[in-house]
């Protein structure tokens, strides 16, 4: 691509190919036109593989046309989800090209899980760099979704051993003596959207072994008290549901060679906010400070999993 500054406002530039020309701008133009209803302000031209954007955000969209192009040159499909992705991110001084393409995790059906937004590409990194990571938000933000792809991640490149599955069963009042089934049928419905995550990265008959062999646990927050893990991933998922001393107890069973990951959203929680185990300790972490312990908060601009999803977060007023 050249890039040549035709005056203060307008801004011209060529792509290498119309193959690269006909997935920048969609198909019958679509992601063209999506990007001029964005950007009033700018007046876009296009001849051949020539594009010309005139107007107050012409930089701005310059820079959009110039990340969408490198995203398509990384062998990237651009949809209306990634353009609507791409904006937000260049309107926040980000790069979409390198945000939207590291790899996470291959799955055993060869789809590649990488990180969709900004917030996600935090959350991996702190992941990565903290042995304790929160991660808070809406739902459809991917924190459940993340977490255990970095686990299985770790699992495979045998960094640890094996991968803790966890949460309140509040809604059972945590009795779960009365349920029917062992231990794993008696928590199955609470941890079905780990589940289920789990058997999309490594496949449902490795995901059925991994548990038979205990690589895989799983347990309710209330059964994990006296309990060190070493050689660890832990998730813990819906933990806005945790008492103060259920956080706690979770947060000192961790061993060596070991991370946690916690996972709630605030806005949903079916215990009072006084007694709110997450709520307590991210304000204690704010009041003290940790060089192993990183929060991530993921806001409505991070949910991915239809665009029905953000307008419904939008008019209950769920901005954050």
């Amino acid at each position: 691509m050249s890039v040549s500054n035709l005056s203060v406002a307008t801004v011209s530039f060529v792509v290498a190919g119309a193959h690269l020309m006909s997935g920048l701008l969609g198909e019958r133009d679509e992601h063209l036109r999506y990007i001029e209803d964005e950007f009033p302000s700018c007046a876009i031209h296009v001849r051949g593989n020539e594009i010309s954007i005139s107007g107050a955000d012409a930089t701005l969209v310059s820079k959009l046309f110039e990340e969408l192009t490198e995203l398509l040159q990384r062998g990237e499909n651009l949809d209306r989800s990634v353009v609507i992705r791409s904006i937000v991110m260049v309107r926040a001084n980000q790069s979409p090209s390198r945000i939207l393409t590291e790899e996470i995790l291959r799955t055993s059906g060869g789809r590649v899980i990488r990180a969709k937004t900004a917030g996600q590409r935090r959350y991996v990194e702190a992941i990565r760099d903290n042995v304790v990571t929160f991660g808070i938000g809406p739902a459809g933000t991917g924190k459940s979704w993340l977490a255990v792809a970095m686990a299985v991640e770790a699992l495979q490149m045998k960094r640890v051993q094996r991968i803790i599955l966890t949460r309140p069963a509040v809604e059972a009042g945590e009795r779960l003596g009365f349920l029917p089934g062992d231990l794993a049928a008696k928590i199955d419905p609470y941890l079905r959207p780990l589940y289920d995550a789990m058997h999309d990265m490594v496949g449902a008959e490795q995901a059925k072994l991994f548990l038979e062999r205990q690589v895989v646990e799983v347990a309710p927050l209330a059964y994990m008290r006296g309990r060190t893990f070493k050689n660890s991933w832990i998730i813990a998922d819906e933990m806005q549901n945790a008492t103060p001393s259920q956080m706690k107890m979770l947060l000192t069973r961790i061993g060596e060679n070991s991370k946690i990951i916690v996972t709630g959203d605030l806005a949903q929680h079916d215990r009072g906010f006084e007694d709110n185990g997450l709520k307590n300790f991210v304000k204690l972490l704010e009041q003290r400070g940790s060089d192993i312990i990183g929060v991530v908060s993921f806001t409505k601009g991070d949910v991915e999993r239809h665009v029905a999803v953000t307008e419904v977060l939008t008019i209950y007023g769920d901005e954050e």
